[in-house]
């Protein structure tokens, strides 16, 4: 049975905007790979940390939101979590109601 999960990661700010391109691109990739269905995908961009992260306090915040498999998750946050550019994930397993309010967002652009 498909889910549908909210990720949010936070990439260094060290990286130029072409790294961080791909870096996005890659995970999309891999998400794609794993069979998950891309709803949504939002780029925040950098923003400042509540608290430094590996002596950093900015960093290039991304979300996307997507329906796959969960046993598929697992496999993604090891990506995440071997990846040096992350410095922070979070994955969120939405629920009827947290989809009814991510629906409406006035700032969510349809895909």
């Amino acid at each position: 049975m498909t889910k549908r999960y909210e990720t949010v990661f936070i990439l260094t700010p060290v990286l130029s905007a072409e790294q961080v391109k791909e870096t996005v691109v890659k995970f999309k990739k891999s998400l794609k790979d794993a069979g998950a269905k891309l709803m949504h995908e939002e780029d925040w961009g950098l923003k400042k940390l509540a608290y430094p992260i590996q002596k950093k306090s900015t960093g290039f915040y991304h979300l996307f939101e997507y329906e796959m498999e969960g046993e598929a998750i697992a496999n993604m946050e090891v990506n995440l979590k071997r990846d040096e550019k992350v410095m922070r994930f979070l994955t969120v397993s939405l629920d009827k109601h947290a989809i009814a309010f991510v629906e409406s967002r006035p700032q969510r652009k349809k895909k």
